[in-house]
């Protein structure tokens, strides 16, 4: 089997855009549930419900694959898996190394969906000498000093980083300077990398924050349409008393409403 590290999928140099390369995994995803179900086939409209997009964006993504379906039959589900598959470079061995194993980082060396979509975690790496040679996952964890040695010897180029902030940046200069091109990053941190350098960054807090943002604004919304709902039973009432949350004031929380300013949010 081919290694990531000396064959890289061809998707930017078929001019692919990034916006559909980002949706191919969702399209993967839908169809290996309809392969495992032995659905031979799938219409566009079928497939884009199931992957939560429209049918049109579905097609038009299809066709940078130079796959258009049969019209009345729809998609060859076994073959399209094939073919996302093949784009996204996951009929490749790609070794991947995890720096930073502690709650975060040992959950994702535990995460079956790795192996599950050619992905092999090759060394498990942290800074603290107590944690070398401990098992995780079935794998004993190796001390940074080893770092370059490891990836050299593995043919790595995907590193995630799931240390904490203050180390990511120096991690990432070191699996880059090692020959690592790739970066998934866990830390709650922004990382300076050279041009051909990738990093996709992965930041749970900041996806929650999002969300309490969203959920105040149906609060108010809630609120408002309370608020009118009363006015218009035995003339007009005064506005619904807006209760601020725990450490706000009710000016704080005023201008977070609907029409007002975007609430600052708490830092990551």
């Amino acid at each position: 089997m081919a290694t990531g590290r000396t064959h890289r999928p061809a998707t930017r140099s078929r001019g692919i855009p990034e916006a559909t390369v980002a949706r191919l995994p969702l399209y993967l995803r839908a169809l290996t549930a309809l392969s495992e179900r032995s659905v031979p086939t799938v219409s566009s409209e079928e497939l884009a419900a199931a992957a939560g997009v429209n049918s049109a964006k579905l097609r038009k993504d299809f066709s940078y694959l130079g796959s258009y379906g049969t019209r009345g039959v729809g998609y060859d589900v076994e073959y399209l898996v094939y073919q996302i598959s093949r784009e996204l470079g996951l009929t490749q061995d790609w070794p991947v190394v995890i720096v930073g194993i502690g709650n975060l980082g040992a959950a994702l060396a535990n995460y079956g969906g790795f192996s599950a979509r050619g992905f092999r975690v090759a060394a498990l790496i942290d800074a603290d000498p107590a944690m070398a040679g401990k098992p995780v996952a079935g794998m004993s964890v190796q001390h940074t000093d080893d770092l370059e040695k490891i990836i050299e010897e593995n043919g790595v180029s995907i590193g995630v980083i799931a240390t904490p902030a203050g180390a990511a940046q120096q991690v990432s200069e070191r699996l880059i300077a090692a020959g690592v091109t790739s970066i998934l990053n866990f830390a709650p941190t922004v990382l300076s990398v050279p041009e051909g350098v990738d990093v996709r960054k992965v930041d749970l807090s900041i996806e929650l924050q999002i969300l309490a943002f969203h959920e105040q604004r149906k609060a108010g919304e809630e609120a408002a349409a309370a608020a009118a709902g009363g006015s218009s039973v035995g003339g007009a009432a005064p506005a619904a008393a807006v209760v601020p949350p725990a450490g706000r004031s009710a000016a704080e929380t005023r201008k977070g409403g609907p029409e007002g300013d975007v609430p600052a949010v708490m830092p990551a």
